[in-house]
């Protein structure tokens, strides 16, 4: 969106701003900041909070703890969940994190249509009672300062269409948060003056590679020709990336029941059957997972044959990188309609799987795949590029390529196994 500014060439950012630039111009004081708190869209499925949810909370209390010791405001996590029959969920956000609850409980809202839950959340973000009501001693309330969303299938549609009702910036797809006070000089954005813009959001998003960062930022225009103000600065975030925080029933907050305004014209989608659908890939049920990535490129058809023949001789299952999933590979039908879908693929944009032991071959290891299978007991990687990225999160190299090291593992599991078996006495 407009609002965003990310690695454009005229513009200046230094986190340590020079005190005698010219910053007569401090924006927050400048354009009047009552924008507060930091909320967080929760996402629940028949009243079961999603763990995503509860990662956002516990870098939300993360970042709101340290903004609240830099800049003194007492400024607050708020959660905000939308469902029915959901209030008894409330508790469990304050415990997780949240110091507020905003709870919207509708039947209309059961199950999430994104035009309807757009228009309840952007009511919820500009409610000046509901916030009054979540910091008594400082009313004053124009929008949230930051909102956070969760970079699934809901959350990327919600935020999206969330932002543009509100009229601001969205960052998609983030793994990474700071907030700082950053000096911009900017031809559009400052006129190109030194800027000291207060509390902002750097927003760190891995760029298609996976293992490059662009930092986002969602910047008022104080120009004069173009002013225009963008709040809240918001992103949603990779499912996996941040360690939920640790529940404690202690924690103490304010819960807020909300009535949303719902005309019939937000009606005229309607959910007329509705059921889940499995993948055709079962994870859970397997302790072993063997996956690949574009490391199969040399003899593709050839190494996705040594792949399954390990996971046969292992009885484990085969999982896939994103970018095999696209099939960039000529391979037989029959092994692409079987391996490079994407029910496979195990990462951000597909599973997030714990085995005990997790084969990663020929994946060099994008942030992506990680946030997918970094909770596996034991990895072992066979890769011949020992600067791999993926050797980090391994307990175990084979360092090689896949064509050379498969055929001996093969053959020293067979031998292994041959060992194992006990013979049959002779009568």
């Amino acid at each position: 969106m407009t609002s965003s500014l990310s690695a454009i060439p005229d513009a200046k950012l230094d986190e340590r701003p020079n005190q005698n630039a010219h910053v007569n111009d401090n924006p927050e004081k400048e354009r009047g900041d009552n924008n507060r708190h930091l909320y967080v869209v929760i996402e629940q499925e028949e009243g079961t909070i999603l763990p995503v949810s509860f990662e956002m909370l516990g870098e939300a209390r993360r970042l709101m703890d340290d903004f609240n010791h830099k800049y003194k405001p007492e400024e607050k996590v708020v959660a905000i969940i939308l469902g029915h029959n959901i209030k008894h969920l409330c508790q469990e956000l304050i415990h997780h994190g949240a110091d507020a609850v905003i709870y919207a409980d509708h039947p209309e809202l059961r199950h999430p249509r994104n035009l309807l839950y757009t228009k309840v959340v952007c009511q919820i973000a500009t409610d000046k009672e509901s916030a009054a009501r979540i910091w008594p001693s400082n009313p004053d309330f124009n929008r949230p300062r930051y909102m956070f969303f969760s970079a699934d299938d809901t959350g990327r549609h919600l935020s999206s269409t969330v932002l543009a009702e509100l009229q601001s910036g969205l960052a998609s797809d983030i793994n990474k948060l700071v907030i700082n006070d950053l000096e911009i000089r900017h031809e559009h954005k400052t006129k190109g003056k030194p800027i000291v813009y207060e509390k902002t959001l750097e927003m760190y998003r891995p760029d298609f590679s996976g293992f490059l960062w662009t930092t986002i930022l969602c910047l008022d225009n104080i120009n004069p020709e173009n002013r225009r103000k963008f709040h809240p600065q918001a992103c949603s975030i990779i499912p996996g990336v941040f360690p939920q925080m640790e529940g404690d029933t202690d924690r103490k907050g304010t819960i807020i029941e909300f009535s949303p305004t719902i005309a019939q014209e937000d009606l005229r989608i309607k959910i007329i059957n509705r059921r889940v659908i499995k993948s055709k890939v079962d994870f859970s049920n397997k302790k072993i997972i063997v996956s690949f990535g574009r490391g199969i490129k040399e003899s593709p058809e050839q190494n996705i044959k040594l792949i399954e023949n390990l996971a046969k001789e292992i009885e484990a299952e085969i999982g896939i990188s994103l970018p095999i999933s696209k099939k960039p590979y000529p391979i037989s039908e029959s092994l692409s309609s079987t391996y490079m879908i994407p029910d496979r693929v195990i990462g951000t944009s597909g599973r997030k799987v714990n085995p005990q032991v997790y084969f990663a071959i020929g994946i060099s290891g994008a942030v992506q795949h990680i946030a997918g299978m970094k909770e596996s007991e034991f990895v072992i990687s066979i890769n011949p590029d020992s600067e791999a990225p993926i050797i980090d999160e391994s307990d175990v190299l084979i360092k090689g390529k896949i064509e050379q090291v498969l055929p001996l593992l093969i053959n020293e599991l067979k031998k292994y196994k041959e060992r194992l078996q006990i013979p049959q006495e002779i009568e």
